[in-house]
């Protein structure tokens, strides 16, 4: 289940605030010198900001994959129109 937290971070943080954050997550529990309690709510927040990153990553990697279908769609549409099925040219050229 989600929480309404992590869901209004989901909205709010766009990737490069969600990945700078959680550098300076990683580097307040690398420093050491908090409590558990802290230590226990950085982890948390960390995670919370490393779910962010991997959406927006996810995203991203689904647009670039569209595009190059696309793209190879488009490509590959117009090689089979001028080419018979032996890779030479209709009109005889390769």
């Amino acid at each position: 289940m989600v929480k309404t937290g992590e869901k209004s971070t989901e909205t709010a943080l766009g990737y490069e605030q969600a990945r700078d954050e959680l550098v300076e997550v990683v580097r307040r529990l690398e420093a050491g010198g908090t409590t558990l309690e802290e230590s226990l709510a950085l982890w948390e927040r960390g995670e919370e900001l490393a779910k962010v990153c991997r959406r927006w990553l996810d995203g991203a990697r689904v647009r670039l994959d569209a595009s190059l279908a696309e793209r190879s769609d488009a490509t590959g549409a117009s090689s089979s129109d001028s080419h018979d099925g032996n890779g030479k040219a209709e009109n005889g050229t390769v």
